[in-house]
């Protein structure tokens, strides 16, 4: 029986380069890597230099990762601002978007931004934050830009709530059909590692007011852990509305007072 010369998979691969428009390989040379074999394409186009496909390869996985992380810590900070309640209204603010037009603003913005970032070593000392004055002013506003570097900076709990939210779910603790205990309702305010309180005072200080925010203050206080505060009154009408040992606890261990005294940013643009 005759025996063929021709080698089956030499000759399967030709099929398959002349299919692809590959006609053979010369020598070819590139200005950043040197030498290299080059494929021979169609019409005597040459194949680039091996080298600089693989690191456009690997700078395109690395966008690729990058905008991947991107995703993710977007998805995150989501998933958190939902856990840390902040409104809608206010979960795209930051620092960046702070309308700071005026002396005061710039103030106030410098020090919401230096608290957030400084805040491992604020938490540490259970330092806390008191955003006081006139409404309209952008209190609310700096505290979800704190929250949100505290939160993807620092790796760190944050729960926004309202003294009304809280009041109510302490008084539902009261009930007969009551699925907690007044100990567990104050739990929820006392975990994370920055509360913030917004409306203190809005009802200028109820007895019942009064007591539920010491409880929930002091048990922040003697777990060092921080609370911001946010509030239409100024510091003296807070000791009024609040009672004097609970601003004495917010101001031990250096609380910070930021004061928004000049006209409502709203009321302007209205």
């Amino acid at each position: 029986m005759e025996r063929s010369s021709s080698n089956p998979l030499g000759a399967s691969l030709a099929r398959l380069q002349q299919s692809a428009g590959i006609s053979g390989t010369q020598p070819a040379k590139c200005p950043s890597h040197g030498d290299y074999i080059a494929t021979v394409l169609r019409e005597g186009q040459l194949s680039g230099c091996p080298e600089c496909s693989r690191q456009a390869q690997a700078v395109a996985e690395a966008q690729e990762r990058d905008e991947q992380l991107r995703q993710a810590v977007s998805a995150r900070l989501e998933r958190q601002l939902g856990q840390a309640l902040i409104p809608p209204r206010f979960k795209t603010k930051t620092f960046e978007n702070y309308r700071a037009a005026t002396d005061g603003q710039r103030v106030a913005l410098a020090a919401a931004r230096r608290y957030a970032v400084d805040f491992p070593a604020n938490a540490a000392a259970a330092r806390c934050l008191m955003l006081l004055g006139h409404v309209g002013n952008g209190k609310t506003h700096l505290a979800a830009a704190i929250a949100n570097v505290v939160m993807v900076e620092h790796r760190r709990s944050v729960l926004y709530t309202t003294v009304s939210r809280v009041c109510q779910q302490v008084k539902a603790s009261y009930g007969k059909e009551a699925q907690q205990s007044e100990r567990e309702a104050i739990e929820m305010f006392r975990t994370p590692d920055l509360l913030i309180l917004d409306e203190v005072g809005a009802s200028y200080g109820t007895d019942f007011e009064r007591m539920v925010m010491f409880e929930v203050i002091n048990a922040r206080y003697e777990e060092m852990k921080p609370t911001l505060v946010i509030s239409n009154l100024f510091a003296e009408a807070l000791a009024g509305a609040l009672g004097d040992r609970t601003v004495d606890r917010l101001r031990e261990g250096g609380g910070v007072v930021v004061v928004f005294d000049w006209q409502s940013a709203r009321r302007g643009v209205a």
